[in-house]
């Protein structure tokens, strides 16, 4: 029955686009999608105890299969749950009915990328996300918006091509295309031999992940006028998912290619990369969207240190960035939505005029940099386990850098509110639809941290204890990260000459292009010499 999971979008889609009444549609949609998670938890529930395959249409090579195991059950349940808060979120918002129908056809192609066992599906169902992705940037048909949507959907055009090849390359060699049969017949071949497919479809999915130097479309995504909050939500708490779970498949199947020492460096400087650029920023979105970026660093620094500790510490990540960075691209729609601007420094005392948002995101804000007791500090704990020496400073210095960026990015909901005339008329007019899950995504930041463990053993069926003293330890670290952040961006990010000159760095089309053309090459050459 894996096919309910892809075509159960796909027909709320088409509801939401043809039924009349769009008020009734929504509310109709809201509760199809709540059924839809619940079975979402129901399959990752199932698929722990077994992986569960649906094959449509039994031709032989003509036939498509399905395959759900632990890994991608739990990508469909975090899917399936973050559509349902864009979708509340999105309630009442002033949005055609193709705007609805977009949101759920790039639900259907990003479960349907974690339901494929085809690398070739793959590669249609993430053109498929390609296109409505594009779509959605350039919703509002804003100049900006306009050339911003097409940038994304050039530079996908450009990295399909190398997906594309690599895909080819993987059939001529092995014959088949299925996940788990590619993998045993590449285990048969010399390793010389894969150096070509790995490093072509590795390219591509470093761009999905939104690796240095390949991370230029996503703040572009996040940046322009025409994305909606709901929209940058996604993309930061889900999409940019869909390109680690390929990270993670597809080191699965080019085992035999030693690429971990690399992907660890590259997972450091797009960190570090991440960091300055997001201090660098003025644009609130901007903030939050290079925020991602080294947050996509560090989940890869997790995957490539070799331990099981550090491997779990990411997945775990992953499912906490996801929730606490929905949370905060749905509180910053609501923030420029009521102060009508994005510029961080003209925004001052949000928690004055919107304190449940303020609340929630402020939980998220815990959460993201790694606070005691709440979601981040648990992943991170793991995350960081065995990370020694020189690499455990850098991991440290990651984080004060996440600790400097909210520091700043906390600083709208302090100081004498701009809007003071119209806080009465505010707190009259609350939008329950956007504060409700703000409400649900800010508790979850804290009680995925206080049950983090069990989270942990239920999520992906590991038992994972957390030493106190170690956790004590990261704590005193963690509290004299924070007073080393405020300090920091008191005395000198916040009127750093040099943030200023950095924040006009822009790779623009060509700039990508080059971009992809380099990363290929480091990839081939290290292969080649290790």
């Amino acid at each position: 029955m894996l096919t309910f999971f892809v075509i159960t979008p796909i027909l709320i889609a088409v509801f939401l686009y043809l039924f009349p009444f769009q008020r009734a549609a929504r509310i109709i949609s809201i509760i199809t999608q709540s059924i839809f998670t619940i079975a979402a938890f129901h399959l990752f529930t199932s698929s722990r105890e077994e992986t569960i395959i649906t094959v449509v249409g039994d031709y032989g090579i003509l036939g498509i299969t399905l395959r759900a195991d632990a890994l991608s059950s739990a990508f469909i349940l975090l899917t399936a749950f973050i559509f349902l808060i864009a979708a509340i979120y999105s309630f009442s918002s002033n949005t055609s009915s193709l705007f609805w129908f977009l949101l759920f056809i790039w639900e259907a192609s990003l479960i349907g990328i974690f339901l494929s066992s085809d690398i070739f599906n793959v590669f249609v169902l993430t053109e498929v996300g390609t296109v409505v992705v594009s779509v959605l940037i350039m919703y509002n048909r804003k100049e900006r918006s306009m050339y911003d949507g097409m940038i994304y959907l050039m530079i996908n055009v450009v990295i399909m091509q190398f997906y594309l090849f690599g895909l080819g390359f993987v059939y001529r060699q092995v014959g088949v295309l299925d996940f788990s049969a590619v993998a045993e017949a590449l285990g048969m071949i010399d390793t010389s031999q894969q150096i070509l497919p790995y490093a072509l479809i590795i390219t591509f999915v470093a761009l999905k992940c939104a690796l240095l130097p390949l991370y230029s479309w996503l703040p572009k995504a996040h940046g322009t006028p025409g994305a909606s909050a709901a929209v940058s939500a996604v993309l930061s708490g889900l999409h940019i998912k869909s390109g680690l779970y390929l990270f993670l498949r597809f080191q699965e199947i080019f085992e035999g290619v030693a690429t971990r020492e690399l992907f660890l460096v590259i997972g450091i400087f797009t960190a570090f990369a991440g960091i300055i650029m997001s201090l660098a920023q003025t644009n609130i979105k901007l903030v939050l969207a290079y925020s991602t970026v080294a947050q996509m660093g560090l989940i890869i620094i997790g995957f490539n240190i070799g331990s099981e500790h550090n491997y779990i510490g990411s997945l775990y990540h992953i499912v906490t960035h996801g929730i606490f960075k929905t949370a905060l691209f749905l509180g910053t729609g609501v923030l420029i939505q009521t102060y009508g601007t994005r510029n961080i420094r003209k925004i001052q005392g949000a928690f004055k005029l919107l304190p449940i948002t303020g609340i929630t995101t402020g939980l998220a804000i815990l959460g993201i940099i790694g606070a005691p007791f709440f979601s981040g500090s648990v992943s991170k704990y793991f995350l960081m386990y065995d990370a020694g020496g020189f690499l455990n400073a850098l991991l440290i210095m990651i984080n004060l850098g996440t600790v400097i960026i909210f520091v700043k990015y906390a600083a709208m909901f302090f100081g004498k509110p701009q809007l003071v005339t119209h806080s009465n008329q505010l707190k009259k007019n609350i939008d329950w639809w956007q504060q409700a899950p703000l409400i649900v995504l800010g508790i979850l930041c804290f009680v995925l941290g206080i049950f983090g463990e069990r989270a942990i053993l239920f999520l992906f069926n590991v038992s994972k204890n957390i030493d106190t003293v170690g956790y004590l330890q990261k704590s005193g670290i963690f509290i004299l990260s924070l007073v080393a952040g405020c300090l920091a961006f008191r005395y000198y990010v916040r009127d750093s000459v040099l943030f200023n000159r950095i924040k006009k760095f822009e790779l623009g089309f060509r700039g990508m292009c080059a971009a992809i053309g380099v990363f290929f090459a480091v990839v081939v050459i290290w292969l080649f010499i290790c």
